[in-house]
């Protein structure tokens, strides 16, 4: 029997939960989270009783905030490796979104299960990321040249890179950010979305894992870029739509120069062109395309690039970016 309703991914950007301007107490944090929810739950409103939604997040204020705790404490406490940082974040920020969720869909008389998953992504040791000084992910605060040094001479195992051009604080710690292979706990993923549970999961991009020669799964060094493994979340879920919203309402061409243009439709062959072309940022958009492309690739009906308040607005086709196949 074919299969009734859509299937809708929605992957939250960094400002969902954390302002830039903000120093992210539990306030503000649940503060931003129930902002999204509530614009969540009217989404839900809208869609029809056979319609699916899964959620999946960033944690990159997160983990790095807690990153610089664990360093303050290190003298008293051991600091936890990137992969147990990147599941205490997980599990952070899943459970503000679930019961902010839950709180506004009980609000509007909606009775549908909301639930976290602490999920595992699959990596390659062989990712080229993994190698000499390719690193790419910048993690934990800004930093002086003279931080930096003392950074590297306290942990020698530590990769330090200049990240922004000018600027007394240029210079942060990276981590590898391999390229998700797969979704470790797809199959209960899969069991929970048919049965109609709302359904958080991959935060953070997941947290990375390999599975090695003897079979068994271990953590890594890594942060796995959260809109690639959500691509791959949509493709476990087999989602027709999936929707990543940021802090712009449109993708731009020739981003940041006089000639920038806002683009209200793609077609995969166009959003692939432009991504040759260099239009978009490394670690911002380029990502975002780059993982929409993914999923039409795989065969999913639209991808739509947008901002959070725009979120109903472009589940209607009247708000975004709209990527679609041809």
């Amino acid at each position: 029997m074919a299969r009734q309703g859509k299937r809708i991914v929605v992957a939250l950007g960094g400002n969902a939960i954390k302002q830039a301007d903000e120093e992210g107490t539990t306030v503000e944090q649940f503060k931003n989270c129930e902002a999204t929810t509530k614009l969540l739950a009217k989404m839900v409103e809208q869609m029809n009783p056979e319609d699916r939604l899964v959620i999946t997040h960033g944690n990159g204020p997160q983990a790095g905030n807690l990153l610089v705790q664990q360093d303050a404490g290190k003298d008293k406490v051991p600091p936890q490796d990137m992969d147990v940082v990147g599941a205490m974040t997980q599990g952070q920020i899943s459970f503000m979104l679930q019961q902010t969720l839950e709180n506004y869909l009980r609000e509007l008389g909606i009775n549908i299960p909301v639930c976290g998953v602490f999920n595992r992504v699959q990596v390659s040791r062989d990712d080229p990321e993994f190698e000499g000084e390719n690193a790419s992910k910048p993690v934990g605060n800004f930093l002086t040249k003279e931080e930096a040094d003392q950074l590297k001479q306290e942990h020698p195992e530590y990769i330090v890179k200049k990240v922004k051009p000018k600027g007394e604080r240029c210079w942060r710690r990276v981590v590898p950010s391999p390229d998700p292979i797969a979704n470790v706990e797809a199959e209960a993923i899969k069991r929970m979305v048919d049965e109609g549970i709302i359904v958080i999961a991959s935060g953070g991009g997941g947290i990375p894992v390999t599975l090695d020669e003897d079979g068994h799964y271990r953590g890594v060094e890594a942060v796995i870029d959260k809109d690639l493994a959500g691509e791959k979340l949509a493709e476990v879920v087999s989602a027709d739509i999936f929707l990543i919203l940021t802090d712009v309402e449109k993708v731009k061409l020739n981003f940041g120069k006089p000639n920038e243009e806002e683009i209200d439709r793609m077609t995969l062959d166009e959003a692939k062109e432009y991504l040759d072309e260099g239009h978009f940022l490394p670690g911002s958009m380029e990502p975002k395309v780059r993982a929409c492309i993914r999923f039409l690739e795989w065969g999913g009906e639209k991808a739509v690039i947008t901002s959070l308040d725009k979120v109903v607005e472009a589940l209607e086709g009247k708000a975004g970016t709209e990527i679609i196949k041809d």
